[in-house]
């Protein structure tokens, strides 16, 4: 009698399955684009920001001119174009994953041709100096790149629709910030809503492998450098929950306040800014260059230079740093150019940690800053677990884990008292078909 052998028969049978093959370079082929689709919009919008600076550092007024004609060119090239890359991207993907939406709708809001457009319209928003980040963005297009790989998968493959959105937007998020764990768990809080999603491994290596691939390029660094902090006390508690109740105050307000803002009925200027998009872009626009001005420049762009100066030490923000920030970026997302809040949010934390270090006399003021982003940035997008593992990946030394983790959920859940969440709030606006491509309607 033939004795089984478990293990060549599970060999056989995983060798034999060449769709199973098929699929597994097909997924990971379309990652790796996914990722280098990231690597491509970074150094775009970095080129874009290197562009602007120049124009403002020569001629300190030029903004005034500058950011509201590019903001129109902006808004004009996408509402004719690219309408479903406008905003941040995330509640695109969220839209898209809804079982009920419509093939038509998905593909105005998830393709490579909508992927192509929101790199270069978010590097142009970036040229104009506006407030905003590439990092949502990031999402919308690896997502989109990936659900192309549908078309190449063989038939009875396994891997749905969904499972490629889901990690395509996880994707970006690990390629635009070198967190691959952030990454996975962005799948989980915001993406994810069946659990079989969670648990594919082929699915999870595309995530990791699109990280991967953007570390080669960029190399192994953090997205704002090394956060160094010392050895931790308990001096560190009370300054610590001022810190995160004031993160979580201040990004429940936010969020509550971009969601009004898109509401179709909230207001007379939400009924001009539908009925005449492209003077209302102009006059955003405008009003973030007059902002910029004011802050002698430092509201400009994504914030990436500001929150590394903090955090190095060097605190060159007015004292009204926060307030100023925190405007230009709610009138730069509802001017309707494609960009998103990420980078705006960590550095609005950033200067939140700051000012109490400052004002508490506290001598831990990176790890004040640290708290600061991640509790921002949680009580924004309500997803604590994402935000503390995006900051903690920055920190130097382990020190800090439980600090980070208690601020990121003290902060969501203050937010969550004022405000729904933001991204699932903003479904709405993507769930109609795309407006008329009138130049001003």
């Amino acid at each position: 009698m033939t004795e089984d052998h478990p293990i060549p028969e599970a060999l056989r049978a995983e060798l034999s399955d060449w769709r199973r093959w098929v699929s597994r370079v097909v997924v990971l082929s379309f990652a790796a684009l996914a990722g280098l689709s990231v690597v491509l919009m970074t150094r775009l919008g970095e080129h874009a920001l290197d562009v602007f600076f120049k124009v403002q550092q020569r001629w300190f007024w030029a903004p005034l001119l500058w950011t509201p004609l590019c903001t129109v060119a902006v808004v004009w090239c996408t509402r004719k174009w690219f309408a479903g890359a406008a905003g941040s991207g995330i509640p695109q993907v969220m839209v898209a994953l809804d079982p009920e939406t419509s093939p038509t709708l998905r593909r105005q809001l998830v393709s490579l041709r909508v992927s192509l457009g929101k790199i270069g319209l978010t590097s142009a928003g970036l040229m104009a100096g506006l407030s905003t980040g590439r990092e949502g963005p990031s999402v919308q297009v690896a997502a989109g790149v990936m659900h192309h790989a549908r078309r190449w998968l063989p038939t009875g493959s396994g891997v749905k629709d969904h499972e490629l959105l889901v990690a395509g937007g996880a994707a970006g998020i690990a390629a635009a910030f070198n967190t691959p764990l952030g990454g996975v768990m962005f799948a989980i809080e915001e993406l994810s809503r069946h659990p079989e999603q969670r648990r594919s491994g082929l699915l999870v290596a595309a995530i990791v492998l699109a990280g991967l691939i953007a570390v080669s390029i960029d190399g192994n660094g953090t997205y704002f450098g090394v956060i160094k902090v010392e050895a931790l006390s308990w001096a560190l508690l009370w300054p610590g929950l001022l810190v995160a109740l004031s993160a979580g105050l201040l990004g429940g307000l936010f969020s509550r306040l971009l969601i009004q803002s898109f509401s179709p009925n909230a207001s007379r200027f939400s009924l001009w800014r539908r009925q005449y998009p492209l003077r209302f872009a102009a006059g955003c626009g405008f009003a973030v260059a007059l902002i910029g001005v004011a802050a002698g420049g430092l509201t400009f762009g994504s914030g990436y230079d500001t929150t590394k100066q903090l955090l190095e030490g060097q605190d060159k923000t007015p004292g009204l740093y926060v307030a100023l920030r925190f405007l230009a970026t709610w009138l730069s997302t509802w001017s309707g150019v494609p960009g998103g809040i990420f980078a705006p949010c960590l550095t609005i934390g950033a200067g939140i940690g700051s000012d109490i270090a400052n004002l508490t006399g506290h001598p831990y003021q990176a790890a004040l800053i640290a708290l600061g982003m991640a509790g921002f940035l949680a009580a924004v997008t309500q997803a604590p677990i994402t935000a503390f593992i995006i900051v903690m990946e920055m920190v130097d030394g382990h020190s800090m884990v439980l600090s980070l983790m208690a601020c990121a959920l003290t902060a969501s859940g203050v937010a969550r008292l004022l405000s729904p969440p933001l991204y699932g709030a903003l479904t709405n606006t993507y769930k109609a078909p795309a407006p008329a491509t009138n130049p001003e309607r």
